[in-house]
């Protein structure tokens, strides 16, 4: 089992920066892949970000070039920077780890972070 705790979620006025953190209950390096999806009140869960094992980075359209997702893996913690934030960037934030095991694999999820940009 992965256990995953977000945190760094709060209000930001449209312009404003925040930082994300998940930390995982075990070696990031053992997760093939992480990332950052988000869901809006009424609106289907959607990726923001990922990150592979191996430092290769993927980000969805609406993000490039205001957010970046890193890790650290000295702390188990993966980040992710969020830049030029938008009103339409307000949603509850969760974190994932996708795990390989021989048999197949199984996602983890964090509680969510709220994120709120808003003047």
């Amino acid at each position: 089992q992965v256990q995953l705790v977000e945190s760094g979620g709060g209000l930001v006025q449209p312009g404003g920066s925040l930082r994300l953190s998940c930390v995982a209950s075990t070696s990031i390096l053992s997760i093939n892949a992480m990332g950052w999806y988000r869901q809006a009140p009424g609106k289907q869960r959607e990726l923001v970000a990922t990150i592979t094992s191996g430092g290769s980075t993927n980000y969805a359209d609406f993000v490039k070039g205001r957010f970046t997702i890193s890790r650290d893996n000295a702390k188990n913690t993966v980040y992710l920077q969020m830049n030029s934030l938008k009103p339409e960037d307000t949603a509850v934030y969760h974190c994932n780890g996708r795990k390989t095991y021989v048999l197949g694999w199984k996602d983890y999820w964090g509680q969510g972070t709220q994120v709120t940009v808003s003047s």
